[in-house]
């Protein structure tokens, strides 16, 4: 609880209250313990404490237990006990400002990026790629910013890549190689991706972080992540605060040291965050750690073992609260000494011997003095929240939902004009472009169809008028000469004219059989050609 006089009080020693300094708590920290030793209780408590000295938080709830800090708390044999112990009179339960937020939209505001804004180092650590794959979604990135292309969510970036493979050739001279095989296992990893619910995350509204340094009533608003579905996914799930981390880090001003942090990240599940991380990303979040506390933002790692946390980030971590762990094989054993290693030793115990020791609710607590240096490690125990321990109803949870202020600012999702539309709009008018090509090239093939025709029947025509005509003339002398020389009966009975107009309707019959004996042979040749 807060206390002006005492600070951010969490814990109580044998020598008293144990308080994180305010100008202090920007320096991290860690809360750490085996299954069952109460890191879930202890966080809620720092938490709540920050929220009275007017701080705001953000936790991520894996089981729905913190949800109970949106409600009062009440009096029970366990509090009375600790209120004796601590000598607590009458203490003041009371809610803490709360919105609740879901990646996927279904128990909590959304919370929604672009693919452009988590950017191919954090992307690429989602789809699990290899160095290569990195090198290719780098490429596509950057084609998709020369080209001033919007990758908002996951159809954009799949267009892209398809994009990309089809004009590879075109860019391998300045990029390098693009191989076919790159684009597609991007492809499939982004297909995997988007069958975990990804494809909620990705798209617009973006969140904006400002919204989770939020003050209520002097109180800060605790922002709890509902990620009971989320840790179904762990590669989402530490890339998404990952993610929000990153932005703070961009977004924020500097501020140096305060009186209090502007806001504190819990990271629950911290192994998550590391497992499988390669050493640049790992390097990447070793820079972030260090250099968030100068934007006033505190974070607090919560996981079983500090062995889950790389040592270059475990020193950073100022404020410790180390609860219960066992010890039941020898690896367990030297996780328990490297554990006590890291606390400044107390001559009246063991620490190593006391980790083992400690009940739930119990913890080895040390944080940092006014000078920033650790104080010698306490065996203290945790304060019970002012706030309800466990979960609240769905009727409840809808409510604080429908009060928020944030109620519909992010629940309907925009699809705007991104790479999807513009690449779309680009092929289907190509494909225009190439019907309008092959109708006109149709067309004039047709044309030339026609007039080949024409020009065929012509010659056709020309033949058979001349073929009658040479047949006519032939026939013509011919059968004037039969008729001049025929029998004289003939020739007494007949005049000139009879003998004339006789010749020429033998001419006219014996023409045309000749000439169409000599189309016929000319046509068949020329078929035959």
């Amino acid at each position: 609880m807060f206390d002006n006089q005492k600070g951010l009080y969490v814990a109580h020693s044998a020598k008293g209250a144990m308080s994180i300094i305010g100008k202090m708590a920007n320096r991290h920290g860690l809360i750490a313990g085996a299954t069952g030793t109460g890191k879930t209780v202890t966080l809620q408590v720092i938490a709540e404490t920050f929220s009275q000295a007017g701080v705001p938080c953000f936790m991520a709830d894996m089981k729905g237990d913190l949800s109970g800090i949106s409600q009062a708390g009440a009096m029970n044999s366990f509090i009375e006990k600790r209120c004796a112990e601590f000598g607590i009179e009458n203490p003041a339960f009371a809610p803490a400002p709360t919105r609740f937020f879901d990646v996927y939209g279904e128990q909590g505001h959304p919370m929604r990026t672009t693919i452009s804004k988590m950017g191919p180092l954090l992307l690429s650590r989602l789809l699990e790629l290899n160095d290569i794959q990195d090198g290719v979604l780098n490429i596509v990135f950057r084609i998709a910013d020369e080209k001033g292309l919007l990758l908002i969510d996951t159809k954009d970036l799949r267009s892209m890549l398809n994009y990309v493979s089809k004009h590879a050739a075109e860019y391998t001279t300045t990029y390098g190689n693009i191989s076919s095989a790159s684009i597609g296992a991007i492809q499939r990893a982004l297909l995997n991706l988007e069958s975990q619910g990804a494809d909620k995350f990705f798209g617009e509204p973006d969140f904006d972080i400002f919204d989770l340094l939020q003050v209520e009533n002097g109180k800060g608003i605790m922002n709890v992540l509902e990620a009971d579905k989320l840790m179904h996914n762990p590669k989402l799930y530490s890339t998404f605060l990952l993610w929000l981390l990153s932005e703070l880090y961009s977004q924020l001003p500097e501020v140096g040291d305060m009186d209090l942090p502007k806001l504190i990240f819990f990271f629950d599940e911290a192994h998550m965050l590391f497992n499988g991380t390669s050493k640049a990303l790992v390097d990447k979040i070793e820079q972030v750690v260090r250099l968030i506390r100068s934007k006033g933002v505190g974070i607090y790692f919560v996981t079983q073992n500090p062995t889950d946390i790389p040592e270059n980030i475990l020193s950073q971590l100022g404020n410790r609260v180390q609860h219960a762990l066992r010890a039941f094989t020898p690896k367990d054993q030297k996780a328990v000494r490297v554990a006590a290693e890291t606390f400044r030793a107390n001559p009246e115990f063991k620490t190593e011997d006391a980790i083992m020791e400690l009940s739930t609710g119990e913890a080895l607590v040390s944080f940092l003095d006014e000078k920033g240096s650790p104080s010698i490690v306490e065996r203290a125990k945790i304060l019970f929240p002012l706030s309800q321990i466990g979960a609240i109803s769905e009727t409840q949870r809808t409510d604080i939902i429908n009060r928020s202020r944030l109620y519909g600012k992010y629940d309907k999702a925009i699809d705007r004009e991104s790479a999807f539309e513009v690449l779309l709009a680009q092929q289907e008018e190509l494909d225009r472009q190439l019907q309008a090509e092959n109708e006109a090239k149709e067309q004039e093939k047709e044309a030339a169809k026609g007039k080949k025709k024409k020009s065929w029947l012509s010659a056709i025509f020309s033949v058979i008028i001349g073929a009658i005509i040479s047949s006519f003339g032939r026939s013509l002398g011919n059968q004037v000469a039969k008729s001049v020389t025929g029998s004289s009966s003939q020739k007494k009975n007949s005049s000139a004219g009879d003998i004339l107009k006789d010749a020429t309707g033998k001419a006219i019959s014996s023409a045309t059989r000749s000439a169409a004996s000599k189309i016929g042979r000319d046509i068949l040749g020329n078929m035959l050609k």
